[in-house]
């Protein structure tokens, strides 16, 4: 999603001027837009016209209208949202008053405008937008002296820092000023990961280069990390996966992604975190069953109560075309994460999603034991 302008008072009443560019996008606008709102977007228009013999010609003219929504169909197949009220501003096709329905297609563009903006549609503006939000990929790409920092998305590579540094070449009596580049140089690359890589989102962070020059950057960043207590490094060593790059340059992460051994590595390094969110549950789940549930019903009670520790979930719910069963996940999502719980959403691509796709795709570990009712009245 592309915010176009955003003009919000400090009550929370305004407009956000929005295009959607891809199919999840339709999504998040039919999550924002609620009835009595109003939107403003382009549409065809069937207009009527008599001639001086009082014969009628029909035409179609494409006109912009803004309209108080009544009510929201969302078509999830041709990812179409359908929205229809009545017309609130003048025009000379349309008058004041009577009924449109406005179609919100992708790359089109449209105006929001709400009475109160809160904190739900804000935080879903922020998610559609920021495309950070998706990059669960990170990628230093380097050579002696040059190095991009960027952040892969399912639609796109963004650089994130782009650093180059003169590094004096290794001659007789001058090795000392090459290891004090190379330092230099290597400290510009921390700095710019702790920046920029968010490790909450981000699951595995690629080091590609020529030679060995990745594994003594690693080496390094792992001795200050250790010196400096950089506790964000130490924690997510495991991320990070060597490679080989012909160059530091950013087209060389091209040759680095289509590398099948280097595929194999990044769906492991990924999923490694869900795999031992998995094996806890089903280490709970022998040990003390009645601090593991799984299945929507007896997961969604525990959450009521705040019992839930860790939410296990599988992507492939929220892609469900059911919108009530959709809309059910995702209450149950931000029930956890609002009770202080934490929350592994599971790739259905990956065994560990598969396993869990078994359990219902729903599953969850507990803060302290509950009797699940709902299994024995199923007994």
């Amino acid at each position: 999603m592309k915010l176009v302008s955003r003009d919000i008072d400090k009550n929370g009443c305004g407009s956000m001027i929005l295009i959607p560019e891809e199919a999840e996008d339709m999504w998040h606008a039919y999550n924002l837009v609620c009835v009595d709102d109003t939107l403003r977007s382009t549409t065809i228009r069937k207009v009527q016209n008599e001639s001086a013999t009082g014969s009628v010609s029909v035409n179609k003219v494409r006109t912009t209208l803004t309209i108080r929504i009544e009510t929201i169909d969302f078509d999830t197949q041709g990812c179409v949202l359908r929205v229809k009220g009545r017309n609130i501003e003048e025009n000379q096709y349309v008058k004041m008053g009577a009924y449109h329905t406005l179609d919100l297609e992708m790359n089109r563009k449209f105006t929001l405008g709400k009475h109160e903006w809160d904190s739900v549609s804000l935080e879903r503006i922020e998610l559609a937008c920021d495309p950070t939000q998706h990059a669960d990929l990170a990628a230093i790409v380097m050579q002696e002296g040059l190095a991009h920092v960027c952040l892969i998305t399912p639609n796109m590579t963004l650089v994130r820092a782009k650093l180059e540094t003169n590094i004096p070449r290794k001659r007789k009596g001058m090795c000392q000023q090459h290891d004090k580049g190379l330092t230099k140089f290597y400290d510009q690359i921390i700095q710019a990961v702790l920046r920029h890589v968010n490790f909450d989102i981000v699951k595995c962070v690629l080091v590609a280069s020529p030679g060995f020059v990745k594994d003594q950057f690693l080496e390094y960043m792992f001795q200050q990390a250790l010196k400096l207590d950089y506790k964000l490094l130490l924690d997510n060593k495991s991320k990070f996966v060597t490679c080989h790059a012909s160059s530091g340059f950013k087209h060389s992460l091209k040759e680095v992604l289509q590398d099948p051994s280097v595929s194999s590595k990044l769906s492991d390094t990924k999923a490694s975190s869900e795999v031992k969110t998995l094996d806890d549950f089903y280490q709970m789940l022998q040990n003390d069953s009645a601090r593991a549930f799984y299945g929507i019903k007896p997961v969604e009670k525990a959450a009521e109560q705040q019992a839930v520790e860790v939410l296990l979930i599988s992507d492939e719910l929220f892609r469900s075309m059911d919108l009530k069963k959709r809309k059910r996940y995702i209450k149950l999502v931000d029930t956890v994460r609002d009770a202080g719980g934490d929350v592994k959403i599971f790739s259905s691509l990956h065994v560990s999603g598969e396993q869990l796709g078994q359990l219902s795709g729903v599953a969850a570990i507990l803060r302290f034991p509950m009797d699940d009712e709902d299994s024995d009245e199923d007994d």
